[in-house]
């Protein structure tokens, strides 16, 4: 397991952020990337879960498949990478660049209307 500091781990999400392919990052509005230690008991109130160190990140919001005219001044929607979750699947920097990385495009699928399977299927 390896720690960083939040400055580095948020540097690490903006690269993997920077990543997302331009078809997509384009698509993007309204939309938050947090950082936060561990999940809350809310987050995992609302996934059905228990375990606060097996969450690594959390989409919420509206789906930009699902928005229609009536979606405008909204809070913005977020996705969530729980830091401690992250780094303790990672031994070293490039595999905690890699999970960040991989986080976030697959919060990024969610964000974009794909569910777990669908997400599975596509690889992420």
């Amino acid at each position: 397991m390896i720690r960083v500091s939040e400055e580095e781990f948020h540097s690490m999400m903006d690269t993997a952020i920077e990543s997302i392919p331009a078809a997509f990052k384009d698509k993007i509005e309204n939309l938050a990337f947090i950082v936060e230690q561990y999940p809350t008991e809310s987050d995992l109130g609302r996934l059905g879960l228990k375990d606060k160190y097996t969450l690594l990140g959390l989409y919420s919001g509206i789906p930009f498949t699902h928005r229609t005219t009536w979606y405008a001044g909204v809070t913005p929607d977020r996705i969530i990478l729980f830091q401690k979750n992250i780094e303790s699947h990672s031994r070293n920097i490039e595999e905690l660049k890699e999970k960040i990385k991989e986080v976030v495009i697959h919060e990024v699928a969610h964000y974009f209307g794909m569910n777990e399977e669908e997400i599975r299927r596509a690889g992420f």
